[in-house]
């Protein structure tokens, strides 16, 4: 039987937090009765979140997604076939929006690079800490996709994924002209995470502060017009700025 709770028409708006802004709604993805009992326990004392349902199989949650809308999807990759890659790839074509931020129980780079190509924004191990799975809840809603500092911090993974994307259009249109050019640091910067360093590695390279390239990425992604390092980096490889990662 589905554990997916449908939510009426005036909870799933979700009213305003203690704060007095939108709360973040979640759904949560599992199909251990125990884990989801623990992870609404946890979620559920954050003021600023709202539980929308759950699911405990790949038809749920995806019809629960749909009904519910949720800002951010909590989806464990060890679902029964078809599992939580393919889940997480039909969820986003449908409301991609949604920040997906899926479960594992392991570092498996595999999976990891099989995450990022479905689209979820954050990957984390099953064993993670109350605070953190909060912390990160709150980044993605947000908007950031915290999963391409995993990415990037594994060369070979990086280097699957920028190779697999560099043929994808993943903007779906053609990119918008550049007005303004990237400078030869910015260039350089970018250049160096292709590779696979994350920012304090690429701070370390350069000799200057991680903040500085922090302040760079930023100048970078506005310059672009882009939304995250990947596809900064797709693109001016597709533009021939900066090389292919070595394998």
């Amino acid at each position: 039987m589905s554990a997916m709770e449908y939510q009426g028409p005036e909870r799933r708006r979700g009213g305003p937090d203690r704060r007095g802004g939108e709360k973040t709604r979640i759904l949560l993805v599992d199909d251990h009765a125990l884990f989801r009992v623990g992870m609404r326990n946890i979620l559920e004392r954050e003021p600023d979140f709202v539980i929308v349902g759950e699911a405990d199989d790949t038809r749920s949650a995806f019809d629960g997604a749909v009904e519910n809308a949720p800002d951010i999807i909590l989806m464990d990759l060890s679902l029964p076939p078809p599992g939580g890659i393919e889940t997480t790839q039909r969820i986003k074509r449908e409301l991609p929006a949604a920040g997906i931020i899926v479960l594992a129980v392991s570092e498996d780079e595999d999976l990891l690079f099989d995450a990022i190509k479905a689209g979820a924004a954050a990957f984390i191990l099953k064993d993670i800490g109350p605070d953190d799975l909060v912390t990160i809840i709150r980044r993605v809603a947000t908007g950031e996709f915290l999963i391409n500092d995993k990415v990037f911090s594994r060369p070979a993974v990086a280097s699957r994924v920028l190779k697999e994307f560099r043929e994808l259009a993943i903007y779906g249109q053609e990119a918008a002209p550049i007005f303004a050019p990237l400078s030869p640091r910015e260039v350089e910067i970018l250049d160096n995470i292709a590779q696979g360093m994350t920012n304090k590695q690429v701070a370390y390279a350069l000799s200057i502060s991680e903040q500085t390239v922090k302040n760079h990425m930023s100048s970078i992604l506005r310059k672009l017009s882009v939304n995250d390092r990947t596809q900064a980096v797709v693109y001016a490889m597709r533009q021939g700025w900066i090389r292919m990662p070595e394998d």
